[in-house]
């Protein structure tokens, strides 16, 4: 199939490993040109030796987009560097080690912020150029807890504040999506369920405590087992080409038959 992503500019956070890196390496081999944003300058460089093309096409933005001035450091860059930006994944997102339902409210508003109010303030710098070209795709990466509230029993992740911030994030897909389809801008999200990244939380509970990920398992997951970056990325280059001009505001889950 051919998903007319060759030539894109392409921009990515929480790009440096797991599910956004592997999202733009398979960009990278549709012909896309990349531009990752993350923290670790280290692991940015090394990403980028590892992306397919001329390497000299592809670029990044060592930065943390939770500090004021973040979020336009990361576009500035990314425009001198590829000239425009056609398309945006936004993978940045965590629970910030919160898990307490009754966290003080500065604690909901940091994990809020960083799952989905950095994302706000990037679109607004980049919807008006996507606006005036008249094509643009946005894919946010949400999570499978903004729509179940997290597990708290037989193994599962119990994290309040991050379900709730992905909640949000899933209904500012829906109303954003609804007012820019008819300037061909095409805003979705995909919801991954529990993916094994490393480094991650998953893949540290494996070998800390791996009865209680046996049982989550079990007790969650049709396939019987985690998923792999891998197994989301192609929805995700779906959702960012040309076949998706109907996909306006969808949200897609992709959870191993969560249950």
């Amino acid at each position: 199939m051919n998903l007319g992503l060759k030539n894109k500019n392409v921009f990515i956070t929480g790009a440096s490993k797991g599910i956004g890196f592997e999202i733009a390496k398979q960009l990278a081999l549709e012909g896309c040109r990349i531009h990752l944003v993350a923290r670790d300058k280290k692991k940015l460089k090394l990403s980028i030796q590892n992306l397919r093309g001329k390497k000299a096409l592809h670029s990044y933005t060592s930065v943390d987009l939770v500090k004021k001035g973040g979020p336009k450091k990361a576009v500035s860059e990314a425009i001198k560097n590829m000239g425009s930006i056609d398309i945006v994944i936004h993978n940045l997102g965590g629970g910030l080690g919160k898990s307490n339902v009754l966290s003080k409210i500065d604690d909901w508003n940091k994990v809020l912020r960083f799952n989905a109010g950095i994302a706000i303030e990037l679109n607004n710098l980049i919807v008006p150029k996507m606006q005036k070209s008249k094509w643009g795709r946005i894919v946010h990466v949400s999570s499978l807890n903004a729509v179940t509230g997290g597990t708290s029993s037989k193994g599962g992740a119990f994290a309040p504040e991050y379900s709730c911030a992905k909640s949000y994030l899933n209904m500012y897909t829906k109303v954003l999506g609804r007012e820019l389809a008819k300037d061909n801008i095409i805003v979705s999200a995909v919801m991954p369920g529990v993916i094994l990244t490393k480094g991650k939380y998953w893949e540290k509970l494996k070998k800390t405590k791996p009865k209680l990920v046996k049982s989550y398992i079990k007790n969650h997951q049709s396939v019987e087992r985690l998923g792999d970056p891998s197994e989301i990325a192609p929805f995700v280059l779906l959702l960012c080409s040309d076949k998706a001009s109907y996909a306006a505001s969808s949200i897609i889950s992709i959870d191993g038959g969560y249950f």
